[in-house]
C-alpha cells in the first residue's frame, strides 16, 4: 500500500516500488472466491517472481499471512521466504488445516506473540519477533487533554482506542459502565477510534447501547483522533477489552509505553505486553463485571493506577525498543540465509 512508509523510505535514500497485491479475506472463502485467489496468486506470484529475478533479490519477506504473493514468487524464484505473522484465526478453523501447511511452506515463520506461534503447536519454523515501537508516545497534561477533548474535568475517564468493530470490546466497555460497581461516582467512557468505510451501523449500535443501558450521557465518543496525546493524557486507564484474541494490539502496547494505567482482556498477546498487578491489571475477556470491578478498584486508588502506569512505561520501552526489533530481525534473515 503506498503511504507514509513510502515517503519515509525514500527519504532515508531506498528504492521502493509499490506493487498491489491481492488480500486473503473471509468472504473470499467460496468456490468463486477460491478461484479469483488462485487467479490473483499466479498474477502476484509471477510478478514477484520476475522483479526478484532481475534485482538479483536474496530473500522474499512477506510482512502478514493475508497476501499471497511472496509465497509463490519465492517458490518460482526459488529464494527463501520469510511469512511474518500478525494474526490469530479465530473463527477459520475450518481452513486451517489447509491454510497452516500452506505457511508452513516458508523458510521461517517469525510471530508477533506467542499466542500468535502458538496456533503451530511448537513447530521449529516458527519464532516470536515481538514488534518494536514505531513511535514514542507521550501523555499531554491532564487538563489541556481533557479540554481538548470536551471531557469533565473530575470524572473518572475509562478510554478505548483503535477501530470500532464487533470484536474490540467497546460493547464491554460500555456495559461495565452500567455495573453497579461503577454505577455512580462519576466514571465515563472515551471511545476514539471510527469504524471502517460501510461499517457506521457499528457505531450506532453503540450508542443506542449506551441509551438503553442508561449509560448515554457518560459514554463520549470523539470519533478518530490523531492526537493520541490527549486521549493518553485525559485517560484514567486505557481499556483494551478485546472479546477475540488480539495478535499484539498496539492500542495496549502504546498506552503502556505512554505510561498509562492499562486494563486489558487475558488472552491472545495481551498478557505478553501485560503483567497482571504489576505493569497493569488483566481481566476475564468479555466480561464487563470483571472489567468493571478492575475499574472500580482503579478508580479508588490513585496510587495503584500511578504505579501501574509507570512500571509499565519502563517495562514495555525497554521490552519493545524498535532496536530489539531490528536486532531479531536481522539474525533471522541471517539464519535463514545461512541455510543456503
Amino acid at each position: 500500500m503506498d503511504g507514509e512508509l513510502r515517503h519515509d523510505l525514500q527519504a532515508a535514500g531506498v528504492e521502493v516500488l509499490v506493487r498491489p497485491l491481492a488480500v486473503l479475506r473471509r468472504a473470499a472463502m467460496s468456490a468463486a472466491g477460491l478461484a479469483g485467489i488462485a487467479a490473483a496468486l499466479a498474477r502476484d506470484g509471477g510478478g514477484i517472481a520476475r522483479l526478484a529475478r532481475r534485482r538479483e533479490v536474496a530473500l522474499i519477506h512477506t510482512n502478514t499471512s493475508v497476501t499471497l504473493g511472496g509465497a509463490a514468487a519465492s517458490r518460482v524464484a526459488r529464494i527463501p521466504h520469510v511469512w511474518h505473522l500478525r494474526e490469530i484465526f479465530t473463527g477459520f478453523e475450518r481452513f486451517w488445516p489447509v491454510y497452516s501447511r500452506l505457511l508452513l511452506s516458508a523458510d521461517a515463520l517469525p510471530c508477533v506473540s506467542a499466542a500468535t506461534c502458538a496456533q503451530f503447536g511448537g513447530d521449529p519454523r516458527t519464532i516470536v519477533v515481538h514488534d518494536g515501537l514505531a513511535i514514542t508516545p507521550t501523555r499531554a497534561a491532564r487538563d489541556t487533554a481533557r479540554a481538548a477533548l470536551d471531557l469533565p474535568p473530575d470524572a473518572f475517564v475509562c478510554a478505548i482506542l483503535g477501530r470500532i468493530s464487533t470484536w474490540k470490546g467497546q460493547d464491554v466497555l460500555i456495559r461495565a459502565l452500567a455495573r453497579p460497581a461503577l454505577a455512580t461516582g462519576g466514571a465515563v467512557a472515551l471511545v476514539a477510534g471510527a469504524p471502517w468505510q460501510g461499517e457506521e451501523r457499528r457505531l450506532g449500535e453503540l450508542r443506542e447501547l449506551a441509551a438503553r443501558l442508561g449509560v448515554g450521557d457518560r459514554v463520549y465518543f470523539c470519533g478518530f483522533r490523531a492526537d493520541v496525546e490527549n486521549v493518553y493524557g485525559g485517560a484514567d486507564v486505557v481499556c483494551v477489552p478485546s472479546t477475540q484474541p488480539d495478535p499484539l494490539p498496539n492500542a495496549a502496547l502504546e498506552a503502556a509505553a505512554a505510561g498509562c494505567c492499562v486494563v486489558a482482556a487475558d488472552h491472545g498477546g495481551l498478557p505478553e505486553i501485560i503483567d497482571d498487578g504489576t505493569t497493569g491489571l488483566l481481566v476475564t475477556p468479555g466480561d464487563p463485571s470483571a472489567l468493571a470491578a478492575a475499574l472500580a478498584r482503579l478508580q479508588g486508588d490513585r496510587r495503584l493506577r500511578a504505579r501501574l502506569g509507570a512500571s509499565a512505561a519502563a517495562d514495555v520501552r525497554e521490552r519493545f525498543a524498535p532496536e530489539r526489533l531490528l536486532d531479531r530481525t536481522q539474525a533471522l534473515y541471517d539464519d535463514v540465509l545461512a541455510r543456503g
